[in-house]
């Protein structure tokens, strides 16, 4: 059975990137590519918990995408990069993506962006669990 955001999800790759209605977040990411050990440019946009990634901002469609449910999102220092943002996937079965901005300035705006959009779209057992584990007195009316 297809999910409804599978659809929205393909619908939107075939859009240009600023046809893409109120994203989270967007600009330009570098993206590490552990084969060769480069970091390839992209303009990214970020929307309802899916990372689209653009060759540049006149492109007419993403070249890909990356559904970030289960991601966990963390800062590190690779190499002689200052800051990367991690996108640690739920299982080792998925793979380990490093992203970096511009600037430090412009990577915490894209790690809070990401963070936000992921918590967005928490599986409801996850969110029950995470409402259950709060203490008592943030979960009163």
């Amino acid at each position: 059975m297809k999910h409804v955001w599978e659809d929205v999800t393909l619908h939107n790759r075939s859009l240009p990137p600023l046809a893409i209605k109120n994203p989270e977040c967007l600009g330009l990411l570098h993206q590490l590519d552990r084969s060769t050990d480069m970091w390839i440019q992209h303009y990214c946009i970020l929307k309802d918990g899916c990372l689209y990634f653009y060759a540049s901002i006149r492109s007419t469609q993403a070249s890909g995408g990356l559904y970030l449910q289960g991601y966990m999102v963390n800062e590190q220092t690779l190499s002689f990069k200052q800051s990367v943002i991690e996108l640690k996937p739920p299982s080792e079965e998925f793979k380990t993506f490093y992203f970096c901005a511009e600037n430090k300035t412009e990577n915490q705006r894209w790690i809070t962006a990401l963070k936000t959009s992921i918590k967005k779209w928490l599986p409801l057992h996850q969110a029950i669990q995470d409402f259950m584990n709060r203490p008592l007195e943030e979960t009163r009316m």
